[in-house]
């Protein structure tokens, strides 16, 4: 079996603020011509109007994704700030009111509305997306029914979406809980084969419940547009270094459990009852709390995991070329990530005697400085 390129690509979703307030904004009609003609073909706008979406080209490596992220990420600030705008990496904005907010007027968003009502309207929302490119259909659908143990990992070291509403929902991904209201949300469901998953998904296109695969907004999916698996499960993150760390984490999972197969072994299958318990203890706890090795029939805390992690990963990191950023994930763990960053900041602005709104700007400001870091 010819091994696969296991190419990256990355997506991201930002919001729009005011730098000073901290609130949201609309993008201007201009600002998104102006980030058309600066980063073509790789910046688009999202369902609501305060929200940017950027697509890497396909990567080699890491090293080209770094490249990729810094130029989509610099390139969407400078011209934002051109408008007085700053861009936000976190995956639900600390304050504001998702019902003063306006989807895109495309006919894909229209379309959307008309179809999903009130669940859609409530998407303030952003993620981020990691394609791994895999060369056969037959081992896309292999590797997603073993990668599904690896989805609460994955989204647990991402969180970054404590705020609702001006308010600490008490979980680590609040955006989970929201996005979860859609339909075709969810793990993906652990289909035999190719021929079985594409069987019941052209149920519904035949039905024309869907348009086509990408509808299907799983954790988890062949992409409809390229030959890769696209994780979705994570938080989108503030810091790039942090997106660039849980890329190579995907990156190598894929990796090994190619590695497996090609030795004739695979990854123990669960059932979604489990891995979704696993998935509630990430969206709640982020990696504060651990989450359950089901066969150590124990909680393990998070950083025996990510050392059981990298030792399994070791091979296959060195083989991507992204050993440095598979060792940062101790550096995530041990230092807390985005949703624990955020939560001591408010806490920070709480004890200077600051009221609750002012705590929540500094927040949003925080996530503004975060932003530009390794720019």
């Amino acid at each position: 079996m010819a091994e696969p390129e296991f190419t990256l690509g990355i997506e991201e979703e930002y919001l729009l603020v005011d730098p000073q307030s901290g609130a949201l904004v609309e993008a201007p009609e201009e600002l998104m011509t102006a980030c058309a003609e600066a980063l073509p073909d790789q910046v688009s706008p999202e369902f609501l109007q305060c929200q940017i979406e950027i697509g890497t080209k396909p990567c080699a490596n890491i090293t080209q994704a770094r490249d990729e992220l810094r130029k989509l990420r610099a390139g969407v600030a400078e011209q934002a700030a051109k408008f007085g705008l700053a861009p936000i990496a976190a995956s639900c904005h600390p304050f504001a009111d998702w019902k003063q907010q306006h989807h895109t007027n495309k006919d894909r968003y229209n379309e959307l509305d008309r179809d999903l009502g009130g669940v859609v309207r409530r998407m303030l929302i952003c993620g981020m997306h990691v394609h791994v490119g895999l060369n056969s259909d037959p081992l896309r659908a292999d590797l997603m029914r073993q990668m599904g143990y690896f989805l609460p990992h994955l989204l647990a070291l991402s969180t970054s979406s404590p705020f609702w509403n001006g308010r600490d929902s008490g979980l680590a991904s609040y955006r989970i809980s929201v996005f979860d209201n859609l339909p075709r949300t969810g793990l993906p469901p652990q289909f035999e084969s190719w021929d079985d998953y594409q069987r019941s998904v052209q149920v519904l296109v035949n039905l024309g419940v869907i348009e086509d695969t990408s509808r299907i907004w799983w954790d988890l999916r062949p992409s409809s547009r390229f030959p890769t698996l696209e994780t979705r499960i994570m938080d989108v993150q503030p810091r790039m270094q942090d997106t660039l760390t849980l890329a190579a984490l995907t990156q190598c999972l894929m990796r090994m459990l190619w590695r497996l197969r090609k030795q004739n072994q695979r990854w123990r299958i669960y059932e979604n009852f489990l891995i979704g318990e696993n998935r509630w203890r990430a969206q709640r706890y982020g990696v504060s709390e651990g989450l359950i090795d089901y066969g150590a029939a124990e909680i393990m805390p998070f950083a025996t995991i990510i050392n059981d992690l990298i030792d399994l990963l070791h091979q296959d990191a060195e083989a991507l070329g992204c050993l440095p950023e598979l060792m940062r994930l101790r550096e995530i763990v041990e230092n807390g990530n985005s949703t624990e960053r955020q939560r001591a900041t408010r806490q920070r602005a709480a004890q200077d005697g600051h009221d609750e709104a002012a705590q929540m700007r500094a927040v949003v400001h925080h996530l503004i400085e975060e932003f530009s870091q390794d720019l």
